[in-house]
């Protein structure tokens, strides 16, 4: 792991500025929103071959499609463990609230009951992140 992320790091650059510049110079990243993570967090020690799961934080990046360019969103302590500004927390249905919002969809029209209980995509618990909003 340790050997081969600084060469991972660079393929992932590489191929993720070459498609921002490229939807920039097109003129299509205004109409395109670029969501760049993985599905769940990792923990910031390494865990043998890295295949451990880590739900008390993740990253990802958001690029065009409205949200505001040239900052960063939520903080986590000096480990990279947790995070630490509760103003700023964002979970993964909060991820998907703000998504479907830069898409034109309001999230809380995509609900429905089943037994009792609403469901949507967002659980009844994600907002929209408006800081991030350009």
């Amino acid at each position: 792991l340790l050997t081969a992320f600084p060469k991972k790091c660079r393929e992932v650059d590489r191929a993720s500025t070459a498609l921002v510049l490229d939807l920039k110079q097109r003129g299509l990243l205004d109409d395109t929103l670029v969501l760049w993570g993985g599905e769940f967090g990792r923990t910031p020690m390494g865990q043998g071959s890295g295949r451990d799961h880590h739900i008390l934080a993740f990253s990802v990046w958001l690029a065009g499609g409205g949200v505001r360019g040239g900052m960063s969103w939520g903080q986590t302590d000096e480990l990279g463990y947790r995070y630490v500004d509760n103003d700023q927390a964002v979970d993964v249905h909060d991820l998907h609230a703000t998504m479907l919002y830069l898409c034109g969809l309001d999230h809380l029209r995509l609900t429905y009951r089943y037994q009792g209980r609403d469901f949507r995509l967002t659980d009844v618990s994600g907002r929209v992140v408006k800081g991030i909003l350009d």
